[in-house]
């Protein structure tokens, strides 16, 4: 009876307004990092690029380990709360810290300065968030609807909170600078991270908790391994950050160079993000009827029309708005699937292997989404690099021409990559079995 309670209203906010909070360095790390450290830090795009991939290296270990600690965390507050709430105070410091590369150091520095901070908020502070987080919501409920509720709360506070930092960034930056910036968004990181580690609780199934918690890592992870789902679960989520911080990253160039208007900026982080937040509401209505993947679906074939629409729009800004509004409507459904879905996969490990494992499984999502951003970033740092890019001098048309590539067409392939994934994760026709 207990994994089938629901989960109260109260709670379910408190879910979405915590998955909120870890969006704050998800905006700054999509869309503004590597514009400070070329523009403001002036440390070189190339060295920037490669530092986000080599930190992805570090991710992959640190996700593993924290997903097997919160699988071998017992605990009054239970497994995952402990962590969460931890990485409240631990985030404000890590936003702090990378927004100050200190301007008197040399250029070698300043990129050690880079590296160290990075790797902190990213491989450290984000890996404790960003597991604790995800594996909070199968520990809060079994039940199949409630998870789907859970997981819509969870992209609507994403999103509504990631518009309004998305937005806010540009107007703080120009007015108060980036080290003010820096401890307000951090600090709104930490409060917003606080009140879902402090206000929700997880079943308290004591059995479960003590037989996984008895279970070593040896016999967990290869079994969470073998589930195909875990791989593809993780593939989805990379693809999909990896599209759209690459299109973040790259639209504040695009705004820039292309468009010469640095404040459409706002208006294009707002068509990017509201339309997908009311597309949020259909997903338990489309899940009940037929599936998460149709929603998945769904997401996927937009994602790459709004992509072409943008592609051919030239310097069309309305109809770069349409594009951008479309790609948004697809943005939703992806990446809010793919969180309700790991509690499939965890099911479906269960069933198949015996190993109920939250803490490995929400590693998947974790790995997914940071090899996203970290390659989305660097993806656009890589492709500046290639055409010369030099901030200090006007832009050349290869400059201009690679920006516009990496806006529009880079987006509607890696979408096509993302749709033939989603035709893999049929991980739902399982249910009867690993619900029964």
């Amino acid at each position: 009876m207990e994994n089938r309670k629901k989960v109260p209203l109260k709670n379910k906010l408190a879910y979405g307004i915590g998955t909120g909070g870890g969006n704050v360095f998800s905006q700054i790390a999509a869309a503004f990092l590597l514009n400070y450290y070329t523009d403001t830090a002036l440390i070189g795009a190339g060295a920037i690029a490669t530092m986000f991939l080599v930190c992805r290296v570090f991710d992959g270990i640190t996700d593993l380990l924290m997903g097997g600690i919160v699988d071998k965390t017992s605990t009054k507050l239970g497994k995952a709360r402990p962590w969460l709430i931890a990485s409240a105070p631990l985030s404000f410091l890590g936003i702090v810290l990378l927004m100050n590369v200190p301007m008197g150091l040399g250029e070698n520095g300043k990129l050690v300065y880079a590296y160290i901070t990075y790797i902190f908020m990213s491989c450290i502070v984000y890996t404790i968030y960003g597991i604790s987080n995800t594996a909070l919501l199968p520990l809060m409920t079994h039940d199949k609807d409630d998870s789907t509720m859970l997981a819509t709360f969870s992209a609507l506070g994403n999103n509504i909170i990631g518009l309004i930092a998305g937005s806010l960034i540009t107007p703080l930056v120009l007015n108060l600078g980036w080290k003010t910036s820096s401890i307000i968004l951090g600090f709104a990181a930490c409060v917003l991270i606080l009140i879902s580690g402090l206000l929700n609780k997880e079943m308290g199934n004591d059995e479960d908790t003590k037989k996984m918690a008895g279970i070593p890592m040896s016999q967990q992870l290869p079994a969470t391994l073998k589930n195909k789902y875990f791989w593809l679960l993780l593939l989805l989520g990379a693809f999909s950050l990896i599209m759209n911080a690459n299109a973040i990253g790259a639209q504040i160039y695009y705004c820039n160079m292309v468009l010469g208007k640095p404040m459409f900026m706002s208006a294009l982080m707002t068509a990017g993000q509201l339309p997908g937040i009311f597309i949020l509401f259909l997903m338990p209505a489309v899940s009940k009827k037929w599936n998460k993947k149709t929603f998945l679906l769904m997401g996927a074939v937009l994602i790459i029309v709004g992509f072409v629409i943008t592609g051919i729009a030239g310097g069309n800004t309305t109809l770069i708005v349409i594009g951008t509004v479309i790609r948004s409507l697809g943005v939703g459904p992806i990446l809010s699937a793919v969180f309700a879905l790991v509690q499939d996969v965890v099911q479906y490990g269960n069933w198949k292997y015996g190993i109920r494992s939250e803490g490995l499984i929400s590693s998947a999502q974790s790995i997914g989404s940071k090899i996203g951003i970290g390659i989305g970033s660097a993806l656009t740092g890589w492709i500046l690099a290639s055409v010369g890019y030099n901030p200090a001098a006007e832009p050349t048309a290869a400059v201009i021409n690679a920006v516009k590539f990496d806006y529009t067409w880079m987006g509607a392939i890696l979408g096509v990559v993302i749709l033939v994934i989603v035709l893999l994760l049929d991980v739902e026709k399982y249910a009867d079995q690993y619900n029964s």
